[in-house]
């Protein structure tokens, strides 16, 4: 999931303005004690897209996606694992068609019952050209996706083949091929049911959201706050701790910090880099800094004749070669990031799928070779890259100017490489949807499930959801289908591997680091936590 923290993996019209949070205090409605009635504010950041649960990739949506909706499976906030939600049942005797059974009991919180069709209906909706829904590629393994998702001409259906309503409570599944870690995927928010008002009146549900979640869209003004409410119905068993939460939208993490030590801010899920330093006296144990399902990369454009041409592959060797990664992580980020030597994430596991020195040589700083690279492959397009990232949250700036004297003195030349800001994440995301990058850009990735196909395969699969770049290799495809297709899980993972070797044959991006969650909280609040993808486990916040 593409984020604005880093990368992961997700914004609606605008509403009433609201009403000034009380100084002192926080932010929200205030509130104290223990009893759930207490509002927290947090930092945010604007989302790229409208909240439908399928046109959300990147993290400052799926933040609000993961606070209003759930789905069949969720995933534990403490080891990632994907656990059974809605879901009853998921059986399947081939890995290829699976019964789906819906737990009785679930409402949205406008009393609609959720049902089996509540799946079918979302699922369908996202999966169809016409909604031109951005994680339609989730829906791709579903019988039927070529005919309402084709790849060249109009849509022959409006519904997926592969999806049956069985029952009240009850769906098939027929995937086009094997895939064994189906079921683990329908934790991601793309997956998660939708109520018959998203259909009947759909200008009015994207103004105010209706979701099946411990909370509720109270409302929302662009650029300014989105203020979340606690559902009392809520039928789960991950019920809101809290009264909810005020999202506040900074253009810059810096102010959020300070906001944060003077007391108007209760949250900050990303501490500045420049901040790093003094975050521990700040904050003392209210400063978490945890491993999290996170990768940044710099990606490349591949619709870009000058970085899909014979050679390139040197070019992107030689600038991975010219950042020095260790220098960065350790002077800029204080030990919350670590050097990248594959592409996935050391959360995975060795046995999940991570595999520490995968990229070799490619990824160690070595000035001499990547110059000599870079001069071998025709030189840097233009005589020089600019490397594109949003401005207003993550201290991109930082290491992005830190990357680029790396690669300027590696090179020796001052003007080898140069930072590109972007005013905003929502304009950044616009501009990489809109295939106007030139160059190299942030890319970082947020895990939306702790396996090593989501690493892959939404970055580097042809035509995929989030291969931005628009990289295509039939090899590494290939691999990836066959990896899809195996019931064994050690001998997928291995193909898997297999597969991240094509992309480090190609350079399909450089990775950079691996990257810690870290956030500081104020004094109001107990029991915060990040789960597994760096982001705040809201509904367990304590406020008083």
């Amino acid at each position: 999931m593409r984020g604005a923290t880093h990368a992961k993996w997700a914004a609606c019209a605008a509403a009433v303005v609201l009403a000034a949070t009380a100084c002192g205090g926080g932010g929200g409605d205030g509130g104290s004690g223990g009893d759930g009635g207490g509002v927290l504010s947090s930092s945010w950041g604007d989302p790229q897209n409208p909240l439908e649960p399928a046109n959300t990739n990147e993290v400052q949506g799926g933040k609000v996606l993961d606070m209003i909706f759930r789905g069949l499976k969720k995933y534990d906030p403490k080891t990632g694992e994907a656990k059974d939600m809605l879901a009853e049942k998921i059986e399947t005797s081939d890995s290829q068609n699976f019964t789906v059974t819906v737990k009785d009991g679930w409402t949205f919180s406008n009393g609609e019952k959720v049902t089996a069709q509540s799946f079918v209906d979302a699922w369908n909706y996202g999966a169809s050209l016409k909604n031109n829904q951005r994680n339609a590629y989730f829906f791709a393994y579903i019988d039927g996706y070529d005919k309402v998702h084709p790849e060249s001409g109009s849509q022959s259906a409006d519904t997926l083949s592969g999806l049956k309503v069985t029952g009240p409570r009850t769906f098939t599944v027929k995937l086009n091929q094997k895939f064994s870690s189906f079921p683990d995927t329908l934790g991601y928010a793309a997956f998660a049911p939708l109520p018959k008002a998203f259909f009947d009146d759909h200008d009015a549900w994207l103004k105010k959201p209706v979701g099946n979640g411990p909370y509720q869209v109270d409302n929302y003004t662009r650029g300014s706050q989105m203020s979340l409410r606690k559902w009392d119905d809520y039928p789960g068993p991950d019920k809101a701790q809290n009264g909810g939460v005020d999202l506040k939208v900074y253009t810059d993490n810096n102010t959020a910090y300070t906001d944060l030590i003077a007391g108007n801010l209760d949250l900050v899920d990303d501490v500045p880099a420049s901040q790093l330093k003094n975050v521990k006296n700040d904050l003392g144990d209210r400063y978490i800094n945890t491993p999290a399902g996170i990768i940044q990369t710099l990606a490349f454009p591949f619709y870009d004749n000058d970085w899909n041409k014979s050679g390139s592959e040197k070019v992107r060797k030689g600038l991975s070669m010219a950042i020095d990664r260790k220098q960065i992580t350790d002077t800029i980020f204080q030990n919350t990031r670590t050097p990248a030597t594959d592409w996935t994430s050391p959360v995975l596991g060795e046995d999940g799928g991570y595999k520490p020195g995968l990229c070799g040589d490619a990824c160690e700083y070595n000035a001499e070779e990547a110059k000599k690279l870079v001069k071998e492959g025709g030189g840097l397009p233009g005589g020089q890259v600019k490397i594109t990232y949003n401005a207003d949250t993550g201290s991109h700036k930082q290491w992005v100017d830190a990357v680029c004297n790396s690669i300027n003195n590696a090179l020796d030349n001052d003007r080898a490489c140069a930072g590109n800001p972007v005013g905003t994440f929502a304009d950044f995301r616009n501009q990489i949807t809109d295939k106007k990058m030139s160059g190299p850009f942030r890319a970082g990735w947020q895990m939306d499930y702790p396996l090593i196909q989501n690493f892959l395969q939404p970055l580097y699969y042809t035509n995929a959801s989030s291969n931005d770049g628009k990289w295509s290799n039939e090899e590494f495809d290939g691999l990836v289908d066959k990896a899809n297709g195996q019931t064994d899980t050690a001998e997928a993972v291995k193909t898997f591997q297999q597969a991240e070797e094509v992309v480090r044959d190609n350079m399909a991006a450089i990775p950079l680091w691996y990257q810690n969650g870290s956030a500081g909280y104020s004094d109001r609040l107990s029991d915060v936590e990040l789960n597994p993808f760096s982001v705040p486990v809201y509904n367990e916040i304590k406020v008083g």
